[in-house]
């Protein structure tokens, strides 16, 4: 509080005085000799590839004490003598993944690869499948002996040519497999108007929708979990899986309506449907719904990796 009234004497605020104040040196204060005696000890060939914390033991062993691991640190910064050495690259921080949003079909999609197990152990079939993060459809899918990034062109050029996209707007996310990341998928990508987004490496939360989506296909109960015979049997369950999963699957992130409904708008007119539904059951007997009636609303937006101050209320559980 007295810093702040003499920062305001006279009506005025006035200049910070606190960094031109001159304080007494701190006892423990390494003489500019002792300050010399580490740098040039440091610099030694035989201490110049080494870090502090072996250089303080090593001084030990040797009876010698000059300072502090922290107080050498703190002069190799003074220095400018703190970088990163060695051939291993330099540490970089991971940035947020950029955040897309859509608030129609066919604005952004999501896409990955995963492993169907087969009779022979070690030997998968890989399933590879495109979804619509606004509407949930899978727009795309195929399965394949392998993960090529020319086969992902074919798909994705089929998909784009089903939803009749013709160079709208649309952004493909996807983690960083080699497939994703290949030539000739965004020589692919370029040509049909396409943007790419990635997610961070390693980090499969990234990438929820299709992480979600290949938990339902597996959890099915009809899948077989001792694996499929044939390339041919894998694709005849997976079509099946794809009608039920798009056309009758009521999806909880869209507050229980089909992902083909949400695609082609007919979501809005079922849910005013069961508006008048629920609010004719509420005339009949208005004392069981003391709480209201259920909120048949759909979300207006759906959002890809949000940041968590603008994340809406949306559940990303297919």
């Amino acid at each position: 509080m007295r810093t702040y009234e003499r920062w305001c004497h006279g009506g005025c605020i006035n200049e910070d005085q606190r960094p031109y104040v001159e304080r007494p040196a701190p006892t423990n204060k390494l003489t500019d000799e002792e300050y010399r005696s580490v740098l040039n000890i440091v610099t030694l060939p035989e201490f110049a590839d080494l870090p502090p914390s072996q250089i303080v033991p090593a001084l030990a062993d040797r009876g010698i004490y000059i300072a502090s691991e922290s107080t050498i640190y703190r002069i190799l910064k003074n220095e400018s003598m703190l970088q990163h050495r060695g051939r291993s690259k330099t540490p970089v921080k991971s940035k947020h993944p950029t955040t897309h949003i859509a608030d129609a079909p066919n604005q952004v999609w999501s896409w990955d690869i995963t492993y169907l197990n087969t009779l022979t152990r070690g030997m998968y079939y890989k399933l590879y499948m495109i979804v619509d993060i606004f509407s949930r459809k899978i727009v795309g899918w195929e399965v394949w002996r392998d993960e090529l990034g020319e086969l992902a062109a074919e798909l994705m050029e089929r998909a784009v040519l089903a939803e009749k996209i013709n160079r709208k707007p649309l952004v493909l996310h996807s983690d960083n497999g080699a497939p994703m990341r290949s030539y000739t998928l965004k020589a692919k990508l370029e040509m049909l108007g396409v943007m790419s987004s990635y997610s961070r490496p390693r980090v499969s939360n990234d990438n929820p929708f299709s992480e979600a989506l290949f938990k339902t296909c597996k959890y099915r109960s009809n899948y077989p979990q001792d694996g499929f015979k044939t390339l041919e049997e894998a694709r005849e369950w997976v079509y099946t899986f794809v009608d039920w999963y798009n056309t009758k699957h009521y999806h909880s992130g869209l507050n229980f309506v089909t992902p083909v409904s949400r695609h082609t708008g007919k979501a809005e007119e079922i849910m005013e449907h069961r508006k008048k539904v629920y609010k004719s059951a509420r005339d009949l007997h208005p004392q069981r719904f003391n709480r209201g009636l259920r909120n048949w609303k759909l979300p207006e937006v759906v959002s890809l990796n949000p940041i968590t101050e603008s994340k809406p209320n949306i559940k990303t559980v297919i």
